[in-house]
């Protein structure tokens, strides 16, 4: 993250990293396919979060309470990341290759969101609505949790923008 920082991502080389990393340019291919991957990596692991605690929320939850649950798991992922989380932000928005792929990652969330809410009994159009409308609170909620002024934690700014979104789905 540093050396994007610093020298931007198109600038920075895979033996750069590798070398910063005090790895070989071949174990550094052993862990990522490439250098974007180093920005990607926990992506996974945060769709598989978001992903079992919205399977996991009551039955009785409606399929919104249940996203919020999800929500709620992902934000506890975040809990001391802010500064990486910022940094990162930053190199993306500084490259459209890398918004692409992270609007692809999102794309992928919202399908697995909406495929464990059809598991849950939600049928569509509701499903993939409700995965949507997660993806977004989850976006603006991320964006305003990584403003530099912002100081409030990440699981309050999402309750706030899904709290939003319901309002102005309710007509308030």
């Amino acid at each position: 993250m540093e050396l994007y920082s610093e020298r931007g991502f198109e600038q920075t080389t895979v033996v750069e990293i590798a070398k910063r990393a005090g790895l070989t340019e071949r174990t550094f291919f052993r862990h990522y396919a490439d250098k974007r991957e180093v920005l990607f990596a926990g992506s996974s692991a945060l769709q598989e979060l978001f992903v079992r605690a919205v399977a996991d929320a009551p039955e009785s939850a409606a399929p919104i309470d249940a996203l919020a649950a999800g929500l709620d798991a992902v934000s506890e992922m975040f809990a001391d990341r802010r500064e990486y989380a910022r940094k990162r932000q930053a190199v993306i928005m500084a490259n459209a290759e890398l918004q692409e792929r992270e609007l692809i990652k999102l794309a992928s969330m919202s399908a697995a969101l909406a495929d464990t809410l059809r598991r849950r009994g939600v049928a569509e159009p509701a499903a993939s609505l409700t995965a949507e409308a997660g993806v977004a609170v989850f976006k603006v909620g991320f964006e305003r949790w990584i403003v530099a002024a912002e100081e409030r934690d990440m699981a309050h700014l999402m309750r706030d923008s899904l709290d939003e979104l319901k309002a102005v789905t309710a007509g308030g």
